[in-house]
C-alpha cells in the first residue's frame, strides 16, 4: 500500500500528448518561435499535490463513489451512478494523469510491471484521516488514465446496507460456499464487509480474508482477522487460499473466484469444513453456476455438479437501482438458497419448470426471493419509478403483467422500444 507523502519515481509510461481532436483549442500546444516566447512569459500552472487534490475531490459531495482521471478532461467524480465536476476548470494533460499514476503507485514494483506489460495495475492507496481507494490505473491511446473506487472508512452494517434479514443466518453457518455476485459497483464488498464484520461481533474465529487489493479494514473484535493482500502478501489466490487450509481459518473469505485452480481450492476448503466466501461478476443464480461449471472441462462437469451442490449454502445477486427521489440507489438483492429442491436443480442442470428461478419464486417462506419480485416491491412502495424497474428487470415482460395496474403509456413505449 503505497503512502501519499512518499513521492515515487516515474513510472515507466509514455507522456504523449493528449491528443489534438481531445483537447481544446485554449490548450493546443503551439509551435516554433511562438512556442518560446510564451514559455518565457506565461508561468507555469501550479500543480496540486495528489493527496490535496483527491481530499478536494471528496469534498465536491458526502456520496462520492468513484474518482476519474483522463488526459482531455478535468477530474471527475462519480455521484450517485452519474459523473459530475470535481470543480476542477482545466482539462488534464497526459502528463498530469501519468504523474497522479505514479503517485498512487508509490514503490509498488508488481504494479510498475504490470502496468508496463499487461497495460493494467491494481493499488490500495489512503489518505490518513480520511478514506481508501481501491485504484485501477491503465492505458489507453498510448496514455495513463485512473479510476479510484472510493471504500468508506466505516465498516457498513446490515441496517445501512438493507440487507434482508435472511443474510444474516450466513454468520451462523460452519462451512459451504457463499457467492454474492452482480456486475462491478453493485455493492458486493460492502455486502461482504457487512457479513464479515457481524461474524467479527457475533462469533470467536479465526478469520482469513484473501484481497485485491485489502478494501475495508477489520479490526480484531470476537474473532482474529487476518487480511492478505495479492501481490504484497501473496503472489495468487490460489497460492493464498491453499496455505490458508493450514493456518486454521473457520472462516475464508477470497476477492473473486477468478479461475480454475481458485474455485478448485475453494470447494476443497467447503468440504473441509471451512465457511468460503467469494466473489464472481455474474447477473444471477443460474449464470453463476453456469460461469463455475464453465472453468471446467466437460468431462468434469457432472462431478463438479455433484460437489457444487453439496457445497453452496448460498448465492447472492446484487443490483443498484436508482432511487424515484434522487437521493442515491437501492441494492435489488435476489437470494438462492441450499434447500432439498435447488441443490436437485444444481446437480442435475435446469430444466422446464424445474429451473433455480423457478424455485427462487417459489421459496419465499425458505428464505428466497428473486429480482424481479424485489423490483416489483420497490416500485409499488414508490421506492424506484415503473419505468426504471422496468429497464432493471430480468424479464421486463412478466414484471410489466405484474404490474398491470400501475402500467402507463412511458411503460409501454419503454417495453416496444426494448422489444425492436
Amino acid at each position: 500500500m503505497s503512502s501519499p507523502t512518499t513521492r515515487p519515481p516515474n513510472i515507466p509510461v509514455p507522456a504523449a500528448a493528449v491528443p489534438a481532436a481531445a483537447a481544446p483549442a485554449a490548450l493546443a500546444p503551439a509551435s516554433g518561435a511562438a512556442a518560446a516566447s510564451a514559455a518565457a512569459v506565461a508561468p507555469a500552472p501550479v500543480r496540486m499535490p495528489t493527496p490535496d487534490l483527491l481530499a478536494a475531490m471528496l469534498r465536491t459531495s458526502a456520496k462520492v463513489s468513484d474518482l476519474f482521471f483522463s488526459p482531455g478532461k478535468p477530474p471527475l467524480v462519480e455521484i450517485n451512478g452519474k459523473l459530475a465536476s470535481a470543480g476542477a476548470p482545466r482539462p488534464l494533460t497526459a502528463e498530469d494523469t501519468r504523474r497522479i499514476a505514479s503517485d498512487l503507485i508509490g514503490n509498488n514494483q508488481h504494479a510498475i510491471e504490470n502496468l508496463k506489460k499487461l497495460g493494467s495495475c491494481d493499488v490500495s492507496y489512503s489518505l490518513p484521516g480520511l478514506t481508501r481507494f481501491r485504484v485501477n490505473i491503465f492505458m489507453q491511446r498510448g496514455t495513463c488514465a485512473v479510476v479510484m473506487r472510493v471504500i468508506p472508512g466505516k465498516i457498513p452494517d446490515f441496517g445501512t446496507l438493507n440487507l434482508p434479514s435472511e443474510l444474516g443466518k450466513i454468520v451462523g453457518l460452519r462451512n459451504g460456499i457463499v457467492l454474492v455476485t452482480g456486475p462491478t459497483g453493485s455493492g458486493k464488498s460492502s455486502t461482504l464487509a457487512a457479513i464479515i464484520d457481524r461474524i467479527n461481533r457475533e462469533q470467536f474465529y479465526h478469520v482469513l480474508t484473501i484481497e485485491d487489493p485489502i478494501e475495508f479494514l477489520h479490526p480484531h473484535k470476537n474473532c482474529i482477522v487476518h487480511q492478505r493482500e495479492l501481490h504484497s502478501d501473496t503472489p495468487s489466490f490460489a497460492l493464498a487460499l491453499r496455505a490458508a487450509l493450514r493456518q486454521a481459518p473457520k472462516v475464508i473469505l477470497v476477492g473473486e473466484m477468478r479461475d480454475r485452480e481458485t474455485i478448485e481450492i475453494a470447494m476443497e476448503a467447503a468440504e473441509t469444513g471451512h465457511l468460503v466466501l467469494s466473489t464472481l461478476h455474474t447477473i444471477d443464480a443460474s449464470k453463476t453456476v453456469e460461469r463455475i461449471l464453465g472453468a471446467f472441462p466437460m468431462d468434469e462437469q457432472h462431478t463438479l455438479r455433484n460437489r457444487l451442490a453439496k457445497s453452496f449454502r448460498y448465492i447472492i445477486s446484487q443490483r443498484l437501482i436508482p432511487r424515484k427521489d434522487g437521493a442515491g440507489r437501492i441494492a435489488a438483492i435476489e437470494i438462492l438458497k441450499s434447500t432439498l429442491r435447488t441443490r436437485d436443480y444444481v446437480e442435475k442442470g435446469e430444466g422446464e419448470g424445474k429451473t433455480l428461478l423457478d424455485a427462487m419464486r417459489v421459496g419465499d417462506q425458505e428464505g428466497m426471493q428473486h429480482f424481479d419480485g424485489e423490483i416489483e416491491k420497490l416500485i409499488r412502495e414508490g421506492i424506484i419509478d415503473l419505468e426504471t424497474g422496468l429497464a432493471y428487470a430480468t424479464n421486463s415482460s412478466n414484471l410489466q403483467l405484474e404490474l398491470a395496474d400501475l402500467a402507463s403509456p412511458q411503460a409501454d413505449s419503454l417495453l416496444e422500444t426494448s422489444a425492436t
